[in-house]
């Protein structure tokens, strides 16, 4: 479709239009101009909205969906159109469902159940087979297939020797490795983060050593085998201090932090309400505040929402047998605009573009549309009738968040929430 764009602020750091109000002119696909005033000879649909910004689509390199076999959580087919909705233009979908993505024909199958959308799926691979930590899954058919990285979703590699080996295997043909890090031995039977209200509450904890001990571990890896090396939903200060140490060495390291962890704490736990469980476990104020410095400085690269839709059987029960997770492609942006500037948001939305291979399109002319457009005015309170999820496991329920989503132009779509 052919859509000029009125009146949008252009949020794009690498642009030469950057915080500038212009009109976007897009025709088939593409930014054929930029300025003010265009004019509209008949053939195009317009889009103004209030207080609008543009910038290139946000991409979200941790959802799960659920299917195949999870259809009850979430379809690709719904979770693309919530993604869509929640501003993202492309999402990287682990390979947790059931059977688990591990084999060429899984990659195959979710691929083509996203085809002809409007947001664009990434599948990761399993890194082992089945996701059970013993033996390497087909990597390099899984690579050929589509698939931009490999990583057991909220798995530890035990074995050192499991990692050693694909790192050095991936290396043959540029591969990018997820190594989830929690010490299993040291978790034990942990449901919530070591300290005061685990105590209080009567809940088993999960040490902040059973995160950092396993980051170390993977880094020394890293150092040894060369390669490239994803660290997923790092939670504690400790942490960020060790990868920051570790990119400071050479060693080519990425790292992502969830928005439930730079937004929430274990706080939360009071009342026992398991949307609040998830993995790694919501750890103190002070590992907060580490989390949201290390995105300032860079040390982090990428924010995810980490979006896990969870049924109902498995979430409303008793808080030490309820699975993890929370769902998140909705308040992602809303509740980043509590703590970020709108510009920073940006960059860490689509910072892992570049980390996982995928092309990067700028708010410039003669680019591919992929924009996502929204406000950073008003205020609002998040509520069930806001989910649009299958599932309504939401950590972010009665959160305040600021600003708004309007949706996403990718792929010759208009998609508004």
């Amino acid at each position: 479709m052919n859509l000029i764009v009125r009146q949008a602020k252009i949020v794009d750091a690498r642009s030469k239009f950057h915080n500038e109000i212009a009109d976007i002119l897009i025709e088939d696909g593409f930014i054929s101009k930029i300025g003010k005033n265009l004019k509209n000879t008949g053939k195009y649909q317009e889009l103004e909205l209030d207080n609008l910004c543009v910038s290139q689509g946000w991409f979200d390199s941790s959802v799960s969906f659920g299917e195949p076999g999870y259809e009850d959580r979430e379809t690709i087919s719904n979770g693309l159109s919530v993604a869509a909705k929640s501003g993202f233009t492309a999402v990287a979908l682990q390979p947790n469902s059931n059977p688990v993505i591990d084999n060429q024909s899984q990659v195959n199958f979710v691929k083509s159940r996203a085809n002809e959308n409007a947001v664009d799926l990434y599948p990761i691979g399993a890194l082992t087979m089945k996701s059970e930590g013993k033996d390497l899954a087909e990597l390099y058919d899984m690579k050929n297939a589509g698939a931009i990285a490999f990583g057991d979703y909220a798995k530890n590699i035990d074995n050192a020797n499991v990692l050693k080996l694909a790192l050095q295997y991936v290396q043959d043909f540029d591969g990018l490795l997820i190594a989830f890090s929690e010490d299993s031995s040291l978790r034990g039977n942990g449901i919530a983060n070591e300290g005061i209200n685990a105590t209080k509450l009567g809940l088993k904890g999960i040490p902040n050593l059973a995160e950092e001990l396993m980051v170390a571990r993977n880094l020394f890896l890293l150092e040894y085998t060369g390669g490239k090396l994803h660290i997923p939903t790092i939670s504690t200060a400790k942490s960020v201090q060790l990868i920051k140490e570790a990119k400071a060495k050479g060693l080519n390291v990425t790292c992502s932090v969830s928005v439930h962890h730079l937004t929430l704490t274990d706080d939360k736990l009071n009342g026992f309400d398991t949307r609040v469980k998830v993995s790694p476990p919501l750890r103190t104020e002070a590992d907060r505040k580490a989390l949201v410095k290390g995105v300032k400085d860079g040390t982090i690269d990428v924010i995810t929402s980490d979006h896990n839709p969870i049924d109902i059987e498995h979430k409303k029960m008793e808080f030490d047998l309820a699975k993890n997770g929370t769902i998140g492609l909705e308040t992602a942006f809303g509740a980043l605009l509590n703590i970020f500037s709108a510009e920073l948001i940006v960059e860490k939305l689509t910072a892992g573009k570049p980390i996982f291979g995928l092309e990067t399109s700028g708010v410039s002319e003669s680019s591919k549309a992929n924009l996502t457009f929204f406000t950073t005015e008003g205020t609002s309170v998040f509520t069930k009738q806001d989910i649009a999820s299958k599932s309504k496991n939401s950590a972010f329920l009665g959160e305040k968040r600021k600003g708004k989503v309007y949706g996403i132009f990718n792929n010759g779509q208009l998609i508004l929430s």
